[in-house]
């Protein structure tokens, strides 16, 4: 019996069960060595090399090895029949997402016999679909840097892929873009990959149906055929479809980013979706392709739809350009011109103050709110001086703006005027500051401005000047005032150069992105005069680089260059105007990427250290709000370097300031950019020179303008009190950019605590004053940011402004806080109202219900996602805040405006219910 029990202990250890519970039968076993060695289950697998398969399992395995011993023989009939079966199971198997099929891991270990089998065989179907199969296994293979689920399906023919499944069709796809590249690389080879391109184009349609349309667009894209796209997008998936493609061109380098752009237009075109293309055509700066889409509208409330969104860039389309034909047949021609020339702007601004209870004009005092101040102090920052009376008049006019009325400037006119409070350049800003009341508003402001064209003093009508080229900023009208009133010989060339300088600015502002040919005309040879004081060559070169901005016009370029190859220019190229000269040129070639290469090798040949931060200003001006790290990697190397004691430094800590706002300005068009050069500000603070310190502020105010980040202003708040008093200044002033026209009540609180902290230095109470204004612009009802239509659009316009007032202000104290204030009027060019406002198709305002929330990213997301989080309902008009979106409550009406932004045109939709 002892016998019979031994034998049966063994063979039941033989099976790795666990068997008898007696302790001394638990004892260690020991190897030849006396090392312990695991015992029952685990012993068995280590010897066994697997493990343990269920029943069920273990008879797939067997039937799999079968199949493959099938496969080994010698007759070929059995073939076909093993080989299906095999692809049955294949195809039936069912496995987590995360673990590998079963009958791939069973076939696995035969990969090599079957690759011999392959090579063995003849041509002919079973070597073909063997091909097939081993091109499935192979995928199992793909981290050992073997592409064999290519080869063999190269190999095999292509009409069934989409049976395997679709992270097969991903795997396949992924090892076309690696051997695409190898190809591309290895130079000798010259192999075709055409066979490449043609598997790729059957993937693409497999991707699209299964709601994979960012692996077909990534796929079309790593092997450059792009433009192939439209051809395989339908009804369903073209809208996700460009939905990538648009945002992946922040991520692309040129010329793809306007490849990608082109291919999305020319998709909305074919499916009729004209908002979307014609934003698509602003986007890629191309006029022609903007007035053909306008053209192609045959609908005219969608004409005057688009039209809206070509004002709201400012880009100038005159009658010259339009389709002629239009003119007899449709009886809306003029309201669509009216609609291109922003008129009717400053009515619809107007419903809105009303609707919001805000017409009656806000004094200073509203602003500074001096009884929150300390006593102590309260008095002292409102004593009665020409600068401070200067200061309330910019505050004045950026909160009253485009409202119409104040208690300071357009009073009766027995009243003493504000204007008698301010001395020399102070008179022509506080005058000047009437074109911002009345702003958009020409009509009935020039009436207004008129009377101060008449009095004695030149500073005041070089004011009244400056005012009529505010107020015309981004209207058009067709008896042109702006450009019959300045563009005169006298003014132009008045012995006063003040009464130049302000007519030419005044051009510049009220005439900017109209390409007009008169104001190049006129101004270019006071460019090229070298008898002109450098002020006002440089303000003409700024005018025309605003007029023309991203034109890269030739004769202007040609005629800025030459002046900086003059001799006789040389001693005044060190003048502190010089850099509007540069600033100029830069914005002739806004956004347009490569295309600025010739001329920065043209200023290769100019022997004067102006010429290495002209180049810079103009390489950040052609990538702006493209995020190209490239570029932001050059200009962090400038900032590194660390600039010697020589004549030279003024211009290599220009040089270095350029780089700063560079920064921000090619990061500010993509959020994680913005998040990583928030980062750098900080180390370039912590350990920059002066120069550079001082611009760190001003590239935060530009990568955030109207957008109040806690996080940013908290640290601006921090360095408004540096010891360094420069980086102070532009600290406040950035304070003033961050909450443009938002009212920010935490912003506003700072800003009242340093007007208390600086209450004895004038100079930085002044720039507080001036960020106080900013805040409250408009009653906070606008918006500087250049970005609009959901931010998606980038305002070369606003930008430009935006650059000339930063550009200034990197020597606050030669420039905005001495006697060049009224280069803080350039901001009026980036104002714009942050509302909006819907319209009937007649353009008279038509009140509707709509959500406004905070805009979500549903790029990629599958389904139908909310585009918007945390709604409120509220009726138009409303004011949208930075990030957010709106929505039409119900389907009462349709948009034509494929973004709820601005004036947005509303059509009854004849499917309501509520209609039946």
């Amino acid at each position: 019996m002892a016998q019979d029990s031994e034998l049966s202990k063994t063979a039941d250890k033989g099976k790795g069960k666990a068997v008898d519970s007696d302790p001394k039968a638990e004892e260690v076993q020991k190897d030849k060595d006396g090392n312990p060695v695991a015992s029952g289950k685990k012993a068995d697998d280590k010897a066994d090399g697997s493990e343990e398969l269920s029943e069920e399992d273990q008879q797939l395995k067997n039937e799999l090895d079968m199949l493959v011993e099938r496969l080994t023989e010698s007759n070929a009939s059995l073939y076909k029949q093993a080989l299906e079966a095999m692809k049955n199971f294949i195809k039936t198997s069912t496995s987590s997402m995360t673990a590998v099929p079963k009958p791939l891991k069973f076939l696995r270990p035969h990969y090599e016999t079957l690759t011999k089998l392959y090579d063995e065989w003849a041509d002919g179907d079973d070597k073909t679909s063997l091909a097939d199969v081993l091109s499935v296994i192979g995928m199992t293979f793909s981290d050992e840097d073997r592409q064999d689920t290519l080869k063999y399906r190269l190999l095999a023919p292509t009409s069934d892929i989409g049976s395997w499944g679709h992270e097969y069709v991903r795997h396949l796809a992924l090892e076309i873009g690696e051997v695409y590249g190898q190809r591309l690389a290895a130079e000798e080879s010259k192999e075709s990959t055409t066979d490449l391109v043609d598997l790729a184009l059957i993937l693409v349609p497999l991707f699209l149906k299964s709601n994979a349309e960012a692996d077909a667009v990534d796929l079309m894209s790593e092997l450059e055929i792009i433009d192939k796209l439209p051809s395989f997008v339908d009804e369903e998936t073209y809208p996700r479809v460009c939905l990538y493609m648009v945002s992946m061109v922040n991520l692309l380098t040129y010329p793809e980013n306007d490849q990608f752009l082109r291919v999305a237009h020319s998709i909305y075109k074919r499916y009729k979706q004209a908002t979307q293309a014609m934003v698509l055509a602003i986007r890629l700066n191309d006029i022609e392709l903007i007035v053909k889409d306008l053209d192609d509208a045959t609908d005219s409330s969608l004409k005057k739809q688009l039209a809206f969104l070509i004002a709201r860039q400012k880009i100038w389309i005159g009658r010259s350009k339009m389709n002629t034909d239009d003119e007899d047949k449709n009886t809306d021609y003029d309201e669509v011109m009216d609609s291109l020339c922003n008129v009717r702007l400053p009515e619809h601004f107007k419903s809105l103050g009303k609707e919001l209870n805000i017409l009656e004009p806000k004094t200073t005092e509203d602003i500074y709110k001096s009884h929150l101040e300390s006593s102590r102090i309260a008095g002292m920052t409102n004593f009665d001086s020409a600068r401070h009376n200067l200061a309330a008049a910019f505050v004045n006019a950026f909160v009253n703006a485009g409202f119409g009325s104040d208690k300071m400037m357009l009073v009766e006119k027995d009243k003493e005027s504000w204007v008698w409070k301010t001395k020399d350049e102070g008179m022509m800003s506080t005058v000047a500051s009437m074109g911002m009341l009345l702003l958009w508003d020409v009509e009935n402001g020039l009436d207004q401005i008129d009377r101060y064209t008449y009095i004695e003093e030149e500073q005041i009508q070089a004011g009244a000047y400056l005012a009529i080229g505010i107020m015309n900023a981004g209207i058009r009208i067709d008896s042109d005032p702006a450009l019959a009133l300045l563009c005169d010989h006298d003014k132009l060339n008045h012995r006063n150069p003040l009464i130049r300088v302000a007519s030419i600015m005044g051009l510049g502002l009220s005439y900017a992105g109209s390409h007009r040919e008169e104001i190049m005309d006129n101004l270019l040879p006071i460019i090229t005069d070298t008898s002109q004081e450098m002020r006002v060559t440089a303000m003409a070169a700024l005018t025309c680089g605003m007029v023309y901005v991203g034109s890269a016009e030739l004769e202007i370029s040609g005629a800025i260059i030459s002046t900086l190859l003059d001799e006789d220019r040389q001693v005044q190229l060190t003048n502190k105007w010089s850099r509007f000269l540069a600033l100029g040129l830069g914005l002739l070639y806004f956004g347009r990427q490569e295309g600025a290469e010739a001329i920065l090798e043209s200023l290769k040949a100019v022997d004067h250290p102006m010429a290495q931060t002209t180049a810079v200003l103009v390489s950040i001006c052609a990538w702006a709000g493209t995020g190209a790290v490239l570029k932001i990697q050059e200009l962090l190397h400038i900032c590194n370097e660390h600039m010697e004691e020589s004549e030279e430094k003024k211009g290599d800590e220009l040089l270095q300031a350029y780089a700063v706002i560079g920064i921000g300005l090619i990061a500010m068009g993509e959020d994680i950019g913005q998040e990583m050069v928030l980062r750098q500000f900080g180390h370039l603070m912590h350990y920059g020179e002066p120069n550079i310190r001082r611009a760190v502020p001003l590239a935060m105010g530009l990568l955030s303008a109207s957008n109040p980040q806690m996080k940013v202003y908290d640290t601006l708040s921090r360095y408004s009190h540096d010891n360094d008093n420069d980086v102070a200044l532009n600290a406040i002033f950035a304070m003033g950019l961050l909450g443009a026209g938002t009212n920010n009540a935490r912003l506003a609180q700072l800003l009242r605590q340093l007007a208390s902290y600086y209450h004895r230095d004038q100079e930085s109470l002044f720039m507080v004053r001036i960020a106080q204004g900013l805040l409250h612009m408009g009653k906070g009802t606008m918006s500087i940011s250049p970005f609009h239509t959901d931010r998606q659009i980038l305002s070369q316009v606003s930008t430009a402004g935006l650059l000339a007032v930063l550009v200034a202000m990197i020597d606050a104290k030669q420039f905005i806080t001495s006697d060049s204030h009224y280069l803080l009027y350039y901001l009026v060019t980036a104002m714009a109202p942050r509302f909006l406002v819907t319209l009937g198709e007649d353009l008279k305002p038509l009140p509707v219900n709509v959500r406004v929330g905070q805009a979500v990213d549903v790029v990629g997301q599958a389904g139908r996602p909310k585009t918007i989080t945390g709604w409120q309902t509220q009726s138009t008009p409303v004011l949208l805040a930075h990030g957010e979106r709106a929505e039409l409550e119900d389907e009462e009406y349709i948009s034509l405006s494929s973004t709820l932004e601005g004036l947005v045109i509303l059509r009854k939709n004849p499917d309501w219910e509520g209609n039946k």
